[in-house]
């Protein structure tokens, strides 16, 4: 059972706007900007980062990152209830910042792969941020809060590649690491000196055993798919690391059944529609990070290559692909909140969302060299995956009872994330084993290229899972009443201490 204790408003606490409260929201926004702005800028980098460490294993840049971020979130969530939203925040900001030093000083490709893995834990300062405004925010500012907190996370993609090109022209790869490890400080240490901590406690068990056994697990599949066109399908270590992931995880599935308070409830996966949403929901999140990896690597390289793709374009010319794309995000997921409000069903919109993606994947797959089309294609792509981001919240409030969203939320946030991390891992596995082309690298500056076939059959992959995304929401129950009937069974009481409890029946 885990009992929460309400928190008392200190006397004279502000009802409205202060210039210290101004700050504090401005900090919080520009620290969770970092999120977005990593994906893009790495991506961008990541040419460069590959040809300097002559490795085809770019792609754990982001999955180490998204990874740590997908296990430590429950885990760190349920600690910044236990202990202050505020204490986890800044700590998880300290780590993520030496994380960020580490990789911008890394002599080594694998150190500079820790240093992300450790940068990571900046994930979860979304949800914590998002929980810490609900309660030290006063009343009448949260509403706007969150809707700044979420319409910043879709703007920043803008500017971004302007950011990337700077800092690669002057200071090469390693300068958007110290940017990194510069700028989460500095936020960091605004919110330490404007931001109020919550006076809200949970009292809970903490499950570090399903949290190493989930990551363990994943971690170790991702490394057998991705090093397996190295290492060799049938080779020891291919073998070792794919079936010890498989153990791992089925030792978590295990776990989740015997603790009383695991990591991710899995009595959750027994509803239906809350299966579908986070399938569509990890399609969609999934899809973003393989486009975002997919588009410089595509774009970036020089005519003279021959292959059939690439403009030669600069890190801050990247800019003409990516902004179309971050702008239409954000103008995807505003259609979705005025059309909800007109009474038009999410799972429409979502099935919507998914299939302008597959729309978009595909064209992309097809014909990508011509600068123009591209940018039309960002635009189809960036506004589908706006639809899908939208309507994910509102998803889950038609399917769960309020008291649950929490837990459902937590839970589908997970799995996006880890479908985040593993899709490019994934396409990457592909791409290496069939797809790399026979350029002398000599020529290429060390940069790995890929043929173009190898660019058409990765958009395809992510054309069909977006299908995947689109049928799953098409699955969903029509009727809201009977889904919300069948998300579960709460049931709240009184502790000793007068403490309200909720508990997730069976």
């Amino acid at each position: 059972m885990s009992a929460v204790a309400h928190p008392s408003e200190p006397s004279g606490a502000p009802d409205r706007w202060t210039p210290r409260l101004v700050l504090s929201l401005a900090s919080i926004v520009l620290l969770l900007e970092m999120l977005t702005v990593s994906y893009i800028m790495v991506s961008v980098a990541l040419p460069q980062i590959e040809a300097h460490f002559q490795t085809t294993q770019g792609a754990w840049m982001l999955t180490s990152y998204l990874l740590v971020g997908a296990v430590a979130t429950p885990l760190l969530g349920k600690l910044a209830d236990m202990y202050g939203k505020r204490k986890i925040l800044l700590i998880c900001i300290a780590v993520s910042a030496v994380g960020s030093a580490i990789t911008a000083a890394a002599p080594t490709y694998g150190l500079m792969v820790a240093g992300r893995a450790l940068a990571g834990t900046l994930t979860p300062c979304v949800f914590i941020a998002y929980s810490l405004i609900r309660d030290v925010f006063p009343a009448k500012t949260i509403a706007l809060s969150v809707s700044i907190v979420t319409t910043g996370l879709g703007l920043v993609a803008i500017p971004a590649p302007f950011l990337t090109g700077w800092c690669l022209d002057h200071f090469g790869f390693r300068g958007i690491f110290w940017f990194f490890a510069i700028a989460t400080a500095v936020f960091g240490l605004l919110i330490l000196f404007t931001t109020d901590e919550s006076s809200l406690r949970l009292r809970s068990r903490m499950d570090f055993l399903g949290a190493a056994l989930l990551g363990l697990g994943i971690a170790g599949v991702l490394i057998a798919v991705s090093f397996g066109p190295t290492w060799g399908w049938a080779s020891g270590s291919t073998l070792v690391y794919l079936f010890g992931g498989i153990a791992f995880m089925i030792a978590w599935l295990v776990s989740v059944r015997l603790l009383p308070e695991p990591l991710l409830d899995p009595r959750i996966l027994r509803q239906r529609s809350i299966v579908l949403i986070t399938v569509s929901a990890s399609a969609a999140y999934g899809l973003s990070t393989l486009y975002t990896v997919l588009m410089p690597m595509m774009t970036m390289p020089p005519r003279s290559t021959g292959l059939g793709y690439g403009f030669g374009v600069s890190a801050k010319a990247y800019a003409i692909f990516q902004a179309p794309q971050g702008g239409m995000i954000v103008v995807g997921g505003a259609i979705v909140g005025i059309l909800v409000g007109r009474n038009v069903r999410p799972r429409t919109l979502m099935a919507t969302g998914m299939a302008l993606t597959v729309v978009g994947f595909l064209l992309t797959s097809l014909l990508h060299d011509n600068k123009a089309l591209l940018i039309c294609f960002a635009v189809i792509t960036g506004t589908g995956l706006g639809f899908a981001y939208a309507t994910v919240p509102n998803l889950l409030i038609e399917a769960v009872s309020p008291q649950l969203q929490a837990t459902t939320s937590s839970f589908a946030n997970t799995f996006q994330t880890i479908s985040s991390a593993a899709m490019p891992v994934v396409v990457f596995a592909v791409l290496n084993n069939s797809y790399i082309a026979p350029i002398p690298k000599s020529l290429t500056g060390g940069a790995i290229l890929y043929t173009n076939s190898g660019f058409q059959v990765a958009f395809q992959i992510g054309a069909v899972v977006a299908a995947v995304g689109a049928i799953a929401a098409l699955l969903l129950p029509r009727k809201i009443k009977q889904l919300q009937a069948e998300a579960a069974t709460v049931a709240a009481g009184e502790d000793e201490s007068g403490a309200t409890s909720v508990v997730l029946g069976h």
